[in-house]
């Protein structure tokens, strides 16, 4: 196999999944970004990292970058003597956001990158089916890859043995995927066996007003915890109003915001999670209770309001009511990131890391040496090596 001579630069961005009724399968891809600079280089392992989870660059080959570069070496055929590594992270880690969604994508795409013929071995389905076994589920990896707002599934009836099948039941404890928020994926290799089939994505434009506004929880949970909490059944009929609640909200995402307070309602997790976050479930509570179109950002602990820009109760309105908790709620607006996962090739180093921490705005521009992330295009590489699952083209008809 041949080896790229210059550096891959991949950014990718944070996501929220679920979005209250869209369990495991809706996901929202947000303008706060880790980054990876990746070259091979030598003939060993040298991993160092910026930002959030600075003290898991001791963990090596066990790093989920690293991970997933080595699961997409493998499906390429190959892998190089020695690599080097420069992640700079500011999505918060254990937080419901997407940390780890990121790290696989990043792992992915970095390694293809470097693959002089990488796009043809690992062509974008398989992309997006290798994140979402490494991940355990595909809602925030589709996001993370395609950008914008997206509904991710497998093909197939209910009950032909792929995760959570069977009528009425939802994924438990023990058919969890490993818990890789911590930056690990434990066992042998960490790749779930093979054989769950094609994963698929449809991605949409939201409403080009809409706002998010993220309630950062002060402490981390282990998105393995959320999971245990959640029942192996459910009544029919909270089945039926997730139903219901999750057509909704695709429309009031994308055609009309009147719609997002009642669209957001969820009847399969956040009740049964209230206990193992109960600051989380205060703030939740009350945020809906002045009107505010909030759930619980993925697994959570983290807290998410949609709304658009001009409408009322606004961001101001979010932050004052989590101020009201006492607890130490980072609240950041962030921008609905639209591009998705971007590579370039050739990079110029990865710059340092945003606010995504600091003050109460982390809209971040793009730094040296990475693609821009929404809107304009100018400048952006076309060839399917470089650009691969962030085409136009890819979004519409090679996901599906």
């Amino acid at each position: 196999m041949i080896w790229a001579q210059s550096p891959a630069v991949v950014r990718a961005p944070a996501t929220s999944a679920n979005l209250g009724p869209g369990f495991d399968a809706f996901g929202l891809a947000l303008a706060c970004y880790d980054q990876v600079e990746a070259r091979v280089t030598g003939d060993r392992l040298t991993l160092r990292v910026q930002g959030e989870g600075e003290q898991t660059a001791g963990l090596g080959e066990r790093h989920l970058v690293v991970t997933a570069m080595r699961a997409a070496f493998d499906k390429m055929g190959g892998h190089p003597d020695g690599l080097t590594l420069n992640c700079v992270n500011a999505i918060p880690h254990g937080r419901g956001l997407g940390s780890s969604a990121a790290a696989v994508v990043s792992g992915i795409l970095a390694a293809r990158a470097l693959s002089g013929d990488g796009a043809d071995r690992l062509p974008d389905a398989e992309v997006l089916r290798l994140a979402a076994d490494l991940e355990g589920h595909p809602d925030n990896v589709a996001a993370c890859l395609a950008g914008g707002l997206t509904v991710a599934w497998r093909p197939g009836a209910a009950g032909d043995g792929g995760p959570g099948s069977g009528a009425g039941v939802v994924p438990g404890a023990n058919g969890l995927p490993p818990d890789s928020e911590t930056g690990v994926i434990p066992g042998a290799d960490g790749i779930p066996a093979d054989g769950r089939g094609p994963v698929r994505l449809l991605r949409l434009d939201v409403l080009g007003a809409l706002t998010a506004v993220v309630c950062v929880a002060p402490t981390a949970m282990a998105t393995h915890e959320a999971r245990c909490a959640l029942p192996a059944v459910v009544p029919h009929a909270d089945a039926v109003a997730n139903a219901a609640r999750s057509a909704l909200l695709l429309a009031g995402l994308t055609r009309d915001p009147s719609l997002l307070f009642d669209a957001t309602e969820d009847f399969l997790h956040q009740r049964y999670r209230a206990a193992a976050m109960p600051e989380t479930a205060e703030l939740l509570r009350r945020l809906r209770q002045a009107g505010i179109a909030a759930v619980v950002s993925g697994a959570g602990p983290s807290v998410l309001a949609l709304g658009m820009a001009d409408a009322e109760p606004g961001p101001a309105a979010v932050d004052s009511i989590a101020r009201e908790t006492g607890i130490a709620w980072h609240v950041t607006p962030l921008k609905v990131d639209r591009q998705g996962a971007t590579v370039q090739p050739g990079g110029k180093g990865v710059p340092e890391p945003g606010a995504a921490r600091q003050g109460r705005s982390t809209n971040q521009a793009p730094g040296p040496g990475v693609l821009p992330a929404g809107g304009s295009t100018q400048g952006r590489a076309t060839k399917p090596a470089t650009n691969g699952p962030q085409s136009r083209e890819c979004r519409a008809l090679l996901w599906c």
